[in-house]
């Protein structure tokens, strides 16, 4: 069997012809009208009012923090267990992050955690979806509006998901999402902002774009991005938009077959497939080694890459990055979910190609790694 990569593009003849079309047009920067058909429907299928398309997921995280007005003297409540995007601005802004822990369950952050943590610098709570399941996003939006603190809803991994009947990206003062190659609805690179806040969504718009100014273009009292999607780009998004169903049922699909590939296998933890009523969309299919597993997740990537099967590790703690010296930040203690997960676990290929025939090789694989340890 050919190598199998961790995540390929869903990517049809309709998409190809969408992207054809606006460069037959001449719609190729930013200024197309592709872009603002993106922001609108994107953000009536969330429900939101505003939507502001960027050039990527971490380009919409800066600007979200930049819009809240978030500096010196704010503190920033994150997980620790996702990714590094997230801590950027708050260490640029100079910020300070605060780091909390993760349910061992759902691997999503843990809201007594975000409870414990909040103080009277309290700017803003960042809640981010991991891997396909929907975090406590309900209970921390209330914790965060009881105190008048912003919550930023970073839905980067759950494209089509919902808690208690609303979409994920509904809840945050601001939320954002990713189209990155991997993820359910892709323009290759690109992100977006949605808010129901005008102003936020007005600043939004001027920070993306060089924080022009509408009366005197080239004349600056502020500074942002350039960090525009371009219509190439968004008419991409508008056609992956429309086949956003297909391409979630594909996506369960492949969860579902995982777990019952995998069901049984002791020194594996699997992912959960619904919490609180809302299924998994398995944006990816992690698993984690368990206690009793002889090896690391590092010697069974390895292992499995050398029987042609593609993985990847799951996030690197950020409390632990080695980056945060740099900025004069030291975490004291210990976030014993976060580091279990980011050392101990990896995801298997589900990308567009999966077929159950790959799925039952790579399983199979997987199991005999773990029995040879």
């Amino acid at each position: 069997m050919d190598f199998i990569p961790v995540s390929t593009p869903s990517l049809s003849s309709e998409d190809a012809h969408a992207v054809a079309r606006a460069i037959e047009d001449g719609w190729i920067s930013s200024e197309g009208p592709q872009v603002r058909e993106f922001e609108e429907k994107f953000s009536a299928a969330i429900g939101i009012k505003h939507g502001v398309a960027v050039a990527n997921g971490t380009a919409a995280l800066d600007i979200a923090y930049e819009a809240l007005g978030i500096g010196p003297g704010d503190e920033v409540i994150l997980p620790s267990f996702t990714i590094v995007s997230c801590l950027n601005q708050i260490l640029r802004s100079g910020a300070t992050p605060v780091f909390v822990d993760s349910l061992p369950d759902t691997w999503n952050l843990n809201p007594e955690g975000v409870k414990n943590a909040i103080t009277d610098r309290t700017k803003a709570i960042v809640v981010v979806h991991i891997y396909g399941l929907p975090a406590d996003v309900d209970q921390i939006s209330h914790l965060a509006k009881d105190r008048g603190i912003a919550l930023i809803e970073d839905s980067a991994e759950a494209h089509g998901q919902h808690l208690d009947g609303s979409p994920l990206g509904s809840f945050g003062t601001l939320s954002t999402f990713s189209f990155y190659s991997n993820k359910l609805i892709t323009t290759g690179e690109g992100g977006m902002i949605l808010t129901d806040d005008d102003h936020l969504a007005a600043r939004a718009r001027e920070l993306r774009n060089l924080s022009f100014n509408p009366e005197k273009r080239f004349v600056h009292t502020t500074i942002g991005w350039n960090y525009r999607l371009t219509a190439m780009q968004a008419a991409l998004g508008l056609s992956q938009l429309s086949r956003m169903d297909e391409l979630l049922a594909h996506k369960k699909e492949i969860g579902h077959h995982y777990q019952e590939l995998l069901e049984g296998v002791e020194e594996l933890t699997l992912p959960l497939p619904e919490y609180r009523g809302s299924d998994n969309v398995y944006w990816v299919f992690g698993v984690v080694l368990g206690a009793e597993s002889r090896l690391s997740a590092r010697d069974a990537m390895e292992a499995l890459h050398h029987r042609g099967i593609g993985t990847r590790p799951f996030f690197f703690p950020l409390h632990q990055q080695p980056v945060l010296e740099n900025f004069g930040i030291t975490h004291q203690g210990s976030l014993p979910v976060s580091e279990w997960l980011g050392k101990q676990g990896f995801y298997l290929p589900n990308g567009a190609d999966s077929t159950p025939e790959k799925r039952e090789y790579v399983a199979q694989q997987l199991r005999e790694v773990l029995a040879s340890s």
